[in-house]
Order: structure tokens, then C-alpha cells, then sequence
């Protein structure tokens, strides 16, 4: 085994396994944020409450496309066609516009959820102990 084979393999391999923490980041966010929509459903009937769950979601989402893009940067990195750079060209303009899109989003609701546009419920359970939640 050549080291240029070596290293086509090794590759493959360190791409896909950030390929699959990539999807892993999107599923594992996509299933809390599903979880958190029902729970906080049940429980309040305000749209305002879904807020820091969207915002929560669009970090996962993020994280998630980073990843991809991260995954796609390896695939072309030993020795890259010119095909393979124009996909990667595209791709990774295509998720870096998603991205930037996902963010400004992200800071858009965050600034409404500080300003104090309806009610701020906590994204995550009270751990216990004597001080409250202000707000």
C-alpha cells in the first residue's frame, strides 16, 4: 500500500466520521427542539415560547452545516480535480450563505428575547436551589 493510497483512505475515513458528527449535531437538535416544542406546548400556549427553542435549534443547525462544510473542505484536501474544487467552490458557498442567514437569524431573536418581547421561559430546567429566575 502506497502512501498516496494511505492517504486517500485515511481521508475517507477522517470525512466521513465528520460527515456523521455533522448529521449527528443536526438530529440530536432537531429531536431536542421537537421534544422541547411539545413540552413547552402543553404547558404554555404563547408563541413567545418557542423562541429560545428556534434559537437553540438554528445553533444546532450551525454547528451541524460547520461540520458538512468541514467534511467537504477533507474530501478535496489530497489531490483535488478541478471538478472536485468547483463543487467544493459551490458548496461551500451555498452553506456559508446558510449560515450567514442562520446566524442573523439567531441574533435577530436573541435581541427580541432580551428585549423582553413576551415571555422569557428558561430553555432548560431549574437545577434546584433557593435563587429564582428574574424576568
Amino acid at each position: 500500500m502506497g502512501v498516496d493510497e494511505l492517504l486517500r483512505h485515511g481521508d475517507a475515513v477522517v470525512v466521513g466520521v465528520v460527515e456523521t458528527i455533522g448529521a449527528a449535531v443536526i438530529v440530536v437538535g432537531a429531536l431536542w427542539a421537537a421534544l422541547r416544542i411539545v413540552v413547552e406546548g402543553l404547558r404554555h400556549r404563547s408563541a413567545a415560547v418557542f423562541t429560545p427553542i428556534r434559537l437553540s435549534l438554528g445553533r444546532f443547525l450551525t454547528l451541524g452545516l460547520e461540520f458538512q462544510l468541514a467534511a467537504d473542505i477533507l474530501r478535496t484536501a489530497v489531490s483535488p480535480t478541478f471538478a472536485q474544487l468547483g463543487q467544493l467552490a459551490a458548496i461551500a458557498t451555498i452553506r456559508t450563505a446558510l449560515n450567514v442567514v442562520l446566524r442573523r437569524e439567531i441574533a435577530q431573536e436573541k435581541r427580541q428575547v432580551e428585549a423582553g418581547d413576551g415571555p422569557r421561559p428558561d430553555p432548560q430546567p431549574a437545577s434546584g436551589g433557593s435563587g429564582g429566575n428574574p424576568g
